[in-house]
């Protein structure tokens, strides 16, 4: 007797749905449910990944909305593992769901799961941080070495996780809609390890040419690199947020002054054309954008007399085409 074959299970984005709005309503009622009794059924809505798919593809600006309620709200860790409990992470994120369970055993480091629920609660609730704490170690899955010694390593994480997040985007468009904001949440996961490497013996010239280099997201990268201070000892938490405190000050005292007193002095593009017979043209504006790019690397210093400059160029005048 010939065996019925099974009738291919039709999607349902509708309990995909309804398993978004109970995740929702779990982040932001702000208590998690009893535990339930071991090997019992599931009592909150489930979906299987056909479902997500089907829900991401008529419904993602709504999906949208959903994980932006999540991570937004003020038990935004709850809500987080009520979207891993549904179903919903695996399908529709599974970059952020590979990190559940991913250390905090027998590799001896902290749970990054874990880790980045944290991160996305202590993170100020702006969207592009919230979202750029949820994706930014999604690296570390792809880059874990284990050195002879035992230690652990994520060598390239953040440069993995932000190669990762566009390929998120094209199976995933959640942020079409808002390239702005894509591009800031990328950013920011390249970046996140960024301000965490700063030292005092930096000089002014690695401050002003960090700070330029973040742009815009300056503000947003030290907000995340507060939050992504997660460890229990107290004092190395304190040493991390001063340092990010520490950066922040140098920042704002550098920008400051290039505001009252320009790096380059007054008066330097007429010292310049003495100095080397030039005529008044775009040479004398190319030449003093290349000093700044100079003071910015640090190769020269920044609010000297016009003298420096000028012997700077002297004794780099074939780069500089004099």
């Amino acid at each position: 007797m010939q065996e019925e074959t099974k009738a291919p299970k039709t999607p349902d984005p509708e309990r995909a749905m309804t398993a978004l709005a109970w995740a929702v309503e779990r982040a932001e009622r702000g208590a998690p449910p009893p535990p339930a009794e071991p090997g019992a059924a599931p009592t909150h809505p489930v979906a299987d990944s056909e479902d997500f798919r089907a829900a991401s593809s008529l419904y993602l600006p709504d999906v949208r909305r959903t994980i932006d309620r999540i991570i937004m709200s003020r038990d935004a860790e709850d809500g987080l593992d009520a979207l891993l409990e549904c179903g919903a992470l695996g399908a529709m994120l599974p970059e952020v769901k590979a990190m559940v369970g991913f250390g905090d055993g027998e590799w001896r480091h902290k749970d990054v799961w874990k880790h980045t629920k944290q991160v996305v609660r202590q993170a100020v609730p702006r969207l592009e941080v919230r979202w750029a704490a949820l994706l930014h170690d999604i690296g570390k899955v792809k880059t874990r070495t284990i050195s002879p010694s035992g230690e652990v390593h994520f060598f390239g994480h953040a440069e993995v996780g932000a190669r990762m997040f566009d390929r998120l985007d094209r199976r995933l468009p959640l942020f079409n809609p808002e390239p702005a904001l894509k591009s800031s949440v990328r950013f920011l996961i390249l970046h996140h390890l960024r301000a965490s490497q700063y030292e005092a013996s930096w000089t002014d010239s690695a401050v002003r040419r960090f700070a330029k280099e973040m742009g815009d997201q300056l503000q947003d990268l030290l907000d995340l690199s507060r939050a992504d201070i997660t460890t229990k000892r107290p004092e190395k938490k304190k040493k991390g947020l001063r340092q990010i405190s520490d950066l922040a000050d140098r920042v704002e005292q550098i920008q400051k002054l290039d505001a009252v007193v320009p790096p380059l002095p007054s008066g330097i593009g007429d010292e310049m054309m003495r100095a080397f017979g030039l005529p008044p043209s775009r040479k004398i504006g190319d030449l003093k954008k290349a000093l700044e790019a100079a003071i910015d690397s640090g190769e020269v210093p920044s609010h000297q007399c016009a003298d420096v400059y000028l012997a700077f160029l002297r004794d780099n005048a074939g780069r500089f085409g004099l």
